[in-house]
């Protein structure tokens, strides 16, 4: 029985019958063992002793002259790619200073619109603060104390009568109480 391994695996196993045996070599391996039948034992000692007879031999077999050409053929495509790539890498550049650009002025307006939104923001609480709310009702009393001493010194002039006079002071001491008191539970609760 004839034993030969190809990748750790025999490569031919006797037919069940027992006459001869079964090639399992790849396709591309049986067409070289079948060229290599054909030699005699001078022209295959010949190959294992001269490398320059073995390198002819082996760059004559079809299946080498097909992978020689595949690679050749590869090779052109990956450098016509390389070129292609090469060829587009200014336009990526200038895609990507483009990007550069758009992010950097879209930050500095969003910064900017943050920036005046935060300010925005401050004024609103500064308004809206218990200090703030406190002044502006003080200045509210101020006011309205100074329109009743106002329409006070009216009556004494005699520039409005007296039923006049006495409704509209009415209101605004009214209103002038009223904003006191406000003025006096928010104080209080502030302190405590």
């Amino acid at each position: 029985m004839l034993k030969s391994t190809w990748g750790g695996e025999e490569q031919y196993h006797m037919h069940p019958s027992g006459d001869r045996p079964i090639s399992r070599f790849p396709p591309e391996a049986a067409g070289i063992v079948h060229v290599l039948k054909d030699k005699s034992a001078s022209e295959l000692h010949k190959l294992l002793s001269d490398k320059n007879a073995y390198r002819q031999f082996l760059f004559s077999l079809d299946v080498v002259q097909n992978q020689i050409l595949l690679r050749d053929e590869l090779r052109a495509e990956t450098m016509q790619l390389a070129k292609h790539n090469l060829e587009k890498e200014p336009h990526i550049k200038e895609l990507r200073n483009q990007c550069q650009i758009i992010r950097v002025t879209e930050l500095a307006a969003a910064r900017e619109k943050l920036n005046e939104l935060e300010k925005q923001k401050q004024e609103i609480l500064k308004f809206y603060s218990p200090a703030s709310l406190l002044h502006r009702l003080q200045e509210a009393m101020r006011k309205t104390e100074d329109e009743s001493e106002a329409l006070h010194q009216q009556l004494l002039n005699r520039e409005i009568d007296l039923t006049t006079f006495m409704h509209k002071y009415k209101t605004l001491r009214k209103l002038y109480h009223k904003s006191a008191l406000t003025h006096l539970a928010a104080n209080m609760s502030m302190v405590g």
